[in-house]
């Protein structure tokens, strides 16, 4: 016979017990949850003393990619290659039609792994499907792409999934804006590349007129981007994450600023002291990651990605995060009995770009086994829906943003830093829908200020970005009672519940304000 204390449940089974009786999750989403559990059964790798106290502190943060990392965090794959030669592993011949593309790529999909277990980089479609195009008509392949969007959004409904298109003017990305704006739908994610030389106006207005409708797609500042990478180019993939092509992000920390300046006696200890420790410590923490990931799991070893050259282990790299920069600054500002505030004044902005500066040259300087270019990439680090009273990234303070043009300005010095992703959400008055050559007008000014993305929720939108992924404010109003089909849901939902998010205040784009004065 059994005890009472036999039947009682250890903590690891409590938790694997709640998932699986969650009202409100799928079977596929509990048995999600219940794996990283068992993962996260199982020991950390190891880390010094002083490194795993900043950890369970969270200073510094290893994004709860789990104790011990099987597989990268985000996985760029060539699909171009894989569309041309086929696949062995998956029993594919090459692609010979639209048809064959779209299959194939609806297959390799679904065995691409990443930090969700769905894809986060679907590819730079319109590149990809026009030598398939053939003598298939617009309409045929509007019809097309179509049941391909809305194939993607319900097999694989994870909002960190992203596509990216551009910068020529081509019907593959004309027609998957208009369907994008059309479906309206949360996944997947989508990066428009925007390159002077190569984007006609008329492209980019109406890339710009879908942000109007739908919030989406982010425009990536093409000639400043590509600047970080090699010949063999670079996607953006989940939120905003500028990564090498063939290869990706093998893991994300952060360090949370905040928590550093408060550590800080003043600016000088700041810079001097705490903040070189904790930039220390998160390498020791990327390092012992990236050793298990590399030399234990076998993920480099096994996956048909490397043996079919889809990726390259050499094309991973490590992501150095960091968020809290408008605390930090505040907090800083404090200590040196000073009270101008981050956004607001040049002065306190300036502290900003310095810590910014300082950052950079940590990580250029600093290498890192294991990690494309033996280096790490800065990245600006978007948040977790679990943060609270922290901004993401280089972000200004919910609520306390400015107008739109000198919220641009107050951020732009910190992109030329921040190489692997950085990126700001301008809430805009929905009376944009009326004029969106003035939204584009503040786009270009942004690239010409030296923006790297130009991202804008426009108010009144169902759809929206929350810290860079996709949420509609109508699944969230629906989550606590039915639950979501959509993974990321409840992300937007605890984000609503535990930061600001809400609080972002949307700003009208008057004429005085167009970026195009600011040359």
């Amino acid at each position: 016979m059994k005890t009472n204390s036999s039947l009682s449940l250890t903590s690891f089974q409590d938790r694997c017990h709640q998932i699986i009786t969650d009202a409100h999750l799928s079977p596929k989403q509990k048995a999600t949850f219940l794996a990283l559990e068992a993962e996260n059964n199982l020991p950390y790798p190891t880390l010094s003393e002083a490194t795993q106290h900043a950890l369970e502190q969270r200073i510094i943060c290893d994004m709860y990619e789990g104790h011990a990392p099987y597989k990268p965090r985000y996985v760029l794959p060539d699909y171009a290659r894989f569309l041309k030669q086929g696949s062995c592993w998956l029993e594919l011949q090459p692609a010979t039609d639209f048809d064959d593309a779209l299959n194939m790529l609806t297959i390799i999909y679904h065995h691409i792994p990443s930090v969700t277990g769905l894809p986060v980089y679907l590819g730079c479609l319109d590149t990809l499907l026009l030598p398939y195009v053939g003598n298939l008509s617009e309409d045929q392949l509007y019809r097309k792409l179509r049941h391909f969007w809305i194939m993607l959004d319900r097999t694989l409904p994870d909002a960190f999934m992203h596509a990216n298109i551009g910068p020529t003017d081509n019907i593959i990305c004309r027609l998957i804006l208009r369907i994008d704006a059309e479906l309206k739908q949360v996944a997947p994610n989508l990066t428009f590349f925007w390159d002077p030389q190569q984007t006609p106006e008329t492209l980019l207005l109406q890339a710009i007129t879908n942000i109007c409708e739908c919030s989406k797609p982010h425009i990536a500042n093409m000639p400043l981007q590509k600047k970080s990478f090699d010949q063999q180019g670079y996607g953006v993939v989940s939120c905003y994450n500028s990564l090498p092509l063939a290869g990706g992000g093998s893991t994300l920390a952060r360090i949370n600023l905040k928590e550093v300046a408060l550590r800080s006696l003043n600016v000088d200890d700041f810079f001097t002291n705490k903040l070189p420790i904790y930039c220390a410590q998160q390498i020791e923490l990327i390092n012992a990651r990236l050793t298990f990931l590399y030399d234990k799991s076998n993920f480099f070893k096994e996956s048909f990605l490397v043996t079919e050259g889809l990726i390259d282990p050499n094309r991973f790299v490590a992501m150095f995060g960091i968020y809290a920069m408008a605390e930090a600054v505040n907090i800083l500002q404090d200590k040196a009995k000073l009270s101008d505030r981050y956004g607001q004044s040049q002065q306190a902005n300036e502290l900003g770009i310095r810590i910014s500066q300082q950052l950079a040259h940590f990580v250029e300087s600093t290498p890192v086994k294991n990690s494309w270019c033996n280096r790490a990439m800065l990245h600006a680090q978007s948040g977790i829906s679990s943060d609270k009273d922290t901004t993401p990234g280089v972000r200004l303070t919910y609520g306390q943003e400015p107008d739109p043009v000198n919220h641009i300005m107050a951020i732009a010095g910190h992109h030329p830093y921040y190489a692997s992703g950085i990126s700001d959400i301008l809430t805009i008055d929905e009376t944009i829908k009326q004029n969106p050559q003035a939204l584009m007008q503040l786009c270009k000014g942004a690239f010409n200020a030296g923006l790297r993305e130009f991202t804008a929720n426009v108010a009144g939108n169902d759809l929206i970005r929350i810290t860079g992924y996709m949420v509609r404010l109508s699944d969230i109003a629906r989550y606590k009672k039915e639950g979501s089909r959509t993974n990321t849901t409840w992300l937007g939902s605890e984000a609503a519940d535990v930061t600001n998010i809400m609080k972002r205040q949307p700003r009208v784009i008057s004429n005085e304000q167009s970026m195009r004065y600011h040359k």
